[in-house]
């Protein structure tokens, strides 16, 4: 399945209509990419979702009505895959999430969450933890990582929910390591909270943490999983956790506008996602490593190009950032334009300011066509993408 809106992504106002066009071409014609689905159409996602849909769910049963059949059938496939005794479909993770820790502060009698202040919460969904649901954030650490167990035992402040975002995506998609994980969430426990996973890209953390996805999962009283970042699904995410809980979570679905009469096709395609791309990504994972090498050796041999960054090094994920010192216009550009004249497109995201005045940074993200390049065509790839910023630079 594809990745389209996260990979690509809408233009930024200033580059305009006649420049999202052209970009959305250039991907979509590309010969070789890290990741399927740049510019995919209507055609292409449901031709895919019907080649896919029959190995994965008896497509003779009844079309789902609020949440049975297929639907039910995914909640029981995730629950079984976390180690948890139910899970709940909803339309989006902010949702899910949203849902869980408005849950966990009912019984715990605490509204405060102590996440991280890059955490999907703070910086993806405008304040709607405070403005929805009446909850508070407490942080317990600005470093751009998890936070450490003592960090966790020393905020200043009872929390109810402890929320680890696993991997830490605005931060670069960066997991502790496996004694670090446990050590955290003991030390939640001895302050008499929960804990609860934004397990987004959970599904990928496994490799580096070295342990099975129950395990992993096991660590937390819930865990929300989405099926469209790393599974390439239509949309959609599963809460999974006790069955009070659960039982609860749906409720508040209902009040929150979440449960849809049909949802067979993002159900369909997350089922596909499970069966199909699940299996594949510890080979996405390490691969990674040997893509981010490779962009780092042909950088540092760069004219042009006097600082560069692939972090983390090496890549904790099949995600990882690159940080170079252009314009983001300037390297979008460059981007587009290997696209039309190589057919290469290495970074398919668009090039953001960051916080180090100078510096940009996009991500890179690896998928099934990623497996197809070789270190060499990385490298050859990524020193004709510098050429090009560097010129495109010059002419600015």
């Amino acid at each position: 399945m594809d990745h389209t809106n996260e990979q690509v992504g809408p233009a930024r106002p200033a580059d305009g209509e006649a420049f999202a066009a052209r970009r959305r071409a250039a991907f979509r014609g590309a010969r070789q990419t890290l990741r399927d689905g740049y510019g995919a159409t209507l055609r292409d996602r449901l031709g895919r979702l019907a080649a896919e849909a029959a190995a994965v769910h008896d497509l003779d049963e009844p079309a789902d009505r609020y949440g049975d059949g297929v639907v039910a059938a995914l909640e029981k496939r995730v629950a079984d895959l976390l180690g948890f005794p139910a899970a709940a479909f909803f339309p989006t993770g902010t949702m899910a999430q949203q849902v869980a820790l408005r849950c966990w502060a009912g019984r715990t009698g605490n509204p405060v969450v102590a996440l991280h202040p890059l955490a999907h919460p703070e910086m993806h969904e405008e304040g709607a933890l405070a403005a929805v649901s009446g909850l508070r954030t407490a942080h317990p650490t600005r470093e751009p990582r998890l936070p450490t167990a003592d960090e966790v035992r020393d905020l200043g402040e009872p929390f109810g929910t402890l929320m680890l975002e696993l991997p830490l995506r605005d931060a670069g998609f960066v997991l502790p390591a496996w004694g670090e994980l446990t050590a955290v969430v003991a030390a939640a426990r001895e302050r008499d909270a929960v804990v609860h996973f934004d397990g987004a890209r959970l599904w990928e953390a496994t490799t580096r943490l070295g342990r099975p996805l129950a395990e992993v999962a096991g660590l937390a009283d819930s865990v929300y999983v989405s099926f469209y970042k790393s599974l390439g699904g239509l949309s959609g995410a599963a809460l999974a956790g006790p069955e009070d809980l659960i039982a609860e979570a749906v409720s508040w679905r209902h009040r929150y506008g979440g449960t849809l009469y049909e949802q067979s096709p993002a159900a369909l395609s997350a089922l596909a996602g499970l069966a199909n791309v699940l299996p594949r990504l510890p080979l996405h994972v390490a691969h990674a490593g040997v893509v981010a090498a490779a962009i780092a050796g042909a950088f540092a041999a760069a004219p042009g190009v006097p600082f560069f960054r692939v972090h983390p090094d090496p890549p904790h994920t099949q995600e990882f950032q690159v940080w170079l010192p252009f314009a983001p216009d300037v390297l979008t550009e460059a981007a587009v334009v290997q696209a039309e004249e190589t057919g290469a497109v290495l970074f398919a995201q668009s090039w953001q300011s960051c916080a180090v005045p100078g510096l940009a940074l996009t991500e890179v993200s690896l998928g099934e066509p990623a497996l197809a390049w070789s270190p060499e065509e990385v490298r050859e790839a990524a020193a004709d993408f510098a050429r090009r910023a560097v010129a495109l630079a010059a002419r600015a």
